[in-house]
């Protein structure tokens, strides 16, 4: 990095560790990423001192949030599995991510400091790791600067870099290429991914093919699903008969397209059900939902309440469950496609053999690309244009199963991705 923006970046570390110090109350999810800072030296080190076994390996995985975690999963699960001697220690970045570090059963798990020279140096001598592993994409400049130095081993594991990705931009070219350069394995999605991580400074040799491991997550998840758990169950009784259509992690630019659109839905299709999970199920986000209902009069029920089976829609007012609610769907939604954030992942409904429709902002998701072109899912520019897909799928169940089929297909095809990126940080270790 060049010594003025090393000197910058540096700057906006420290300003950050302040603004920590001063944070106020408050739910805002910046809030709580700066307030999650405070003592997070002090925690690294009080672990390093009680639970770091210096004998054993240390593999430190860093996702900054549940999508990047998702592909960290079964990379930990071999990890347990394959080397129970080893030591891991996982850390993210946004809030959004505590609840789901805390279910990989890590034997550490925290917020990664902010990338400072002082919060880097407190971190590795805590955990002493023998890897540090990122995903998908995100690299520390300090902190990877910081591990090269010690000789710590580092890595990168389903690592994409879209076509239109600002960190392509001259800036970011020059900020990070001294990072990814350090890199001693990359495992990238695809070939075109390759090509541009090192445009982006990785080296040559280190990068491999491996695949996407988010595939072997969401296939996993898709079989292990249970219809007579406590989410399902209630829900499952008659489904057969009433086409259901899951919509999740919806922003309120989605609802503004899907909502009008099942009202013109149901008219002709009354015993179709909606089950929708907001991407944020804060009391802000859901009110307007069952306004809307009530202003319809659509019977609206809140997942878990008594009227919840028997209801045209379902809102979902928890995290957590969504992966599991696909199964019950004849067809998906999924939210971010009207959204300035980013389509969410269309692979989760599609390895239960859902048919997906998204907005139009999805560019930058290499999956939903794939989808398209495998006639898996559909992009729609509009509610006129949602409505009619649905309308489609709801009439039709040939069409809607084989539309289902080539989506299921999709992410079979990608399975093995997780073995081929455990061989990648293995060898690291």
């Amino acid at each position: 990095m060049h010594p003025a923006l090393r000197l910058g970046y540096g700057a906006a570390g420290q300003l950050a560790r302040a603004l920590a110090a001063l944070a106020p109350a408050g739910g805002s999810k910046l809030l709580r990423a700066l307030r999650a800072r405070r003592g997070i030296r002090e925690r690294y080190r009080r672990w390093g001192g009680s639970g770091r076994d210096p004998a054993r390996p240390l593999l430190w995985l860093h996702a900054p949030s549940v999508g990047e975690g998702l592909q960290a999963r079964p990379v930990v699960e071999l990890v347990r599995r394959e080397r129970p001697g080893a030591q891991v220690a996982y850390t993210f970045f946004s809030p959004s991510a505590a609840r789901f570090a805390q279910s990989l059963g890590a034997d550490f798990a925290d917020y990664l400091p902010f990338d400072t020279a002082g919060d880097a140096a407190a971190a590795l001598d805590a955990l002493r790791p023998t890897a540090l592993v990122f995903s998908k994409l995100d690299v520390w400049p300090s902190l990877a600067a910081a591990a090269a130095d010690r000789g710590v081993r580092l890595g990168l594991i389903s690592a994409t870099l879209a076509a239109g990705s600002s960190r392509r931009g001259r800036l970011a070219g020059v900020m990070l290429r001294d990072a990814y350069a350090l890199l001693d394995a990359v495992g990238a999605i695809d070939a075109d991914d390759a090509a541009r991580l090192v445009e982006l400074g990785v080296r040559p040799e280190a990068v491999v093919v491996t695949g996407d491991t988010r595939y072997d997550q969401v296939w996993a998840r898709a079989a292990a699903a249970d219809r007579s758990s406590p989410v399902l169950a209630p829900l499952s009784a008659g489904a057969a008969w009433r086409f259901t259509l899951v919509a999740g992690s919806t922003w309120p630019a989605d609802e503004e397209a899907l909502l009008p659109a099942w009202e013109r839905l149901r008219a002709a299709h009354p015993s179709a059900r909606l089950i929708i999970a907001p991407h944020e199920p804060t009391a802000a986000h859901l009110r307007p939902i069952e306004g809307w209902a009530a202003r319809a009069g659509v019977p609206l029920a809140r997942l878990g309440a008594e009227g919840a089976p028997a209801a045209e829609v379902v809102l979902v007012d928890r995290v957590g469950v969504l992966g599991e609610l696909y199964a019950l769907a004849d067809a998906a939604f999924v939210g971010g496609g009207f959204h300035a954030a980013g389509l969410h992942s269309v692979l989760e409904p599609a390895a239960f053999g859902a048919p997906v429709l998204f907005g139009p902002r999805h560019a930058l998701s290499r999956d939903a690309g794939l989808l398209l072109a495998a006639g898996g899912g559909a992009s729609v520019p509009n509610a006129d244009a949602l409505h009619r897909a649905l309308a489609a799928w709801a009439a039709d169940r040939p069409r809607r199963a084989d539309a289902g089929s080539r989506a299921r297909s999709l992410v079979r095809a990608g399975l093995g991705a997780a073995r081929r990126s455990f061989d990648l940080v293995n060898g690291l270790l």
